[in-house]
Parts: structure tokens; C-alpha cells; sequence
């Protein structure tokens, strides 16, 4: 079991605590991480786009010209796509980009991007976040106190108005919980700060 040091928020040692293998010591998959990372991307987008059809388009009801006689080639429609401002053929429409995958694989994915965090340093463990207020500053102090600089995700193990409300505007600092984790998150900040409660809840689920 790989264990870690577990530290206060003014960045002094508390102890030392072993995490779980089957959570924080696997060998990351890195095409399941990448294959989740599509799926959560794909599910993402709006799908909203839209062209519209010469059907769609106003106007050109009336043929241009007549068919014969005219020299030039025959057209039907003003509308018709090869015409300036006339419809789009086989353009986009509005469309449902999701799709699922298989849970086991979201699991393996999150395992995997977990154990990276801790096989890079990356992981600090924090005994937990107890703010009275709600204050930037609190949280400022807390990541220099940690020395963690850079891109950092505070994950919690529930809702803290006090932390989420104190970091919010702290530039490349972002907060989550374990309920609502997910690939991209995790690949995008190269901290994760997390407390002992966030690490027990994260065992439970995914253990």
C-alpha cells in the first residue's frame, strides 16, 4: 500500500496515512483514461448547429429562366446550393452527440488518473478544511502554506460552502467532490488537494 503524509492547512505534518491499492496503487490504462476523456467531451457538446436546406431557404420559388433556348445552363432554383445564398447540401443539423460508456470503465479510468496523481507527486493530503468564513485569503494561505503551485483541484468529500465560496476566484484553483469527479478535471489540473474524509469517501466508492 503506498502511503502519504497527511498535513495541516498551515502546512505542518500530521501524520501519515496508507491508501488503498485497488484505488491509489494500480498501473494507470491510459486508453480506458483516454476513451472516458472522449466520452465526457462527446457528452459535453450542445449540438445546436444548423444549416439550412434549400427547402428552408427563402425564397426561389420561381424558376430563373426557362429551360430551353437561353444558351445558359438550366436551373430550377435560385435556392438551390450551388447559387449564392442558396442552401447548404448534407450540411450540419442539430444533433445528440452522446453516448455511454461502460461504468466499470469510468471507475478504472478515475483509479487510474488517482494512482497517476500519487506516482507523480501530485497528490497532497490535507487533514481537513475548517474555515469559519468565507475569505480568498483562507485558501490562498492554505496552498502556500501546502507549497502547491500551479493548476490545483480541491476535492472534498461533500459540499463546503465555506472552501467553494473562498476559492472560486482563485486563478487555476478549482473545487469538486467525489460525487461529481470526473477524467477531464483530473487531466487538466496537475494538483490534486484533497482531505482525509475526501480520501475514506473515495476508497468507499471505488475500492
Amino acid at each position: 500500500m503506498p502511503t502519504i503524509d497527511v498535513y495541516a492547512v498551515d502546512g505542518k505534518k500530521v501524520k501519515s496515512m496508507e491508501l488503498k491499492d485497488e484505488v491509489f496503487g494500480i498501473k494507470p490504462n491510459e486508453a480506458v483514461v483516454h476513451s472516458v476523456l472522449v466520452n465526457y467531451l462527446a457528452n459535453q457538446r450542445q449540438g445546436t448547429q444548423s444549416t439550412k436546406t434549400r427547402s428552408e431557404v427563402r425564397g426561389g420559388g420561381k424558376k430563373p429562366w426557362r429551360q430551353k433556348g437561353t444558351g445558359r445552363a438550366r436551373q430550377g432554383s435560385i435556392r438551390a446550393p450551388q447559387w449564392i445564398k442558396g442552401g447548404i447540401a448534407l450540411g450540419p443539423k442539430p444533433r445528440s452527440y452522446k453516448y455511454r460508456v461502460n461504468k466499470k470503465e469510468k471507475q478504472l479510468a478515475i483509479r487510474s488518473l488517482l494512482s497517476s496523481k500519487v506516482l507523480e507527486n501530485s497528490l497532497v493530503v490535507v487533514d481537513k478544511f475548517d474555515f469559519p468564513e468565507i475569505k480568498t485569503k483562507q485558501v490562498v494561505s492554505a496552498m502556500k502554506n501546502l507549497k502547491v503551485e500551479g493548476k490545483t483541484l480541491i476535492m472534498l468529500s461533500e459540499s463546503n460552502a465555506n472552501v467553494q465560496k473562498s476559492a472560486r476566484n482563485i486563478e487555476n484553483v478549482r473545487t469538486t467532490s467525489v460525487a461529481t469527479i470526473n477524467v477531464f478535471d483530473l487531466l487538466k489540473y496537475k494538483n490534486l488537494v484533497v482531505t482525509v474524509d475526501t480520501i475514506k469517501k473515495l476508497e468507499e466508492v471505488y475500492a
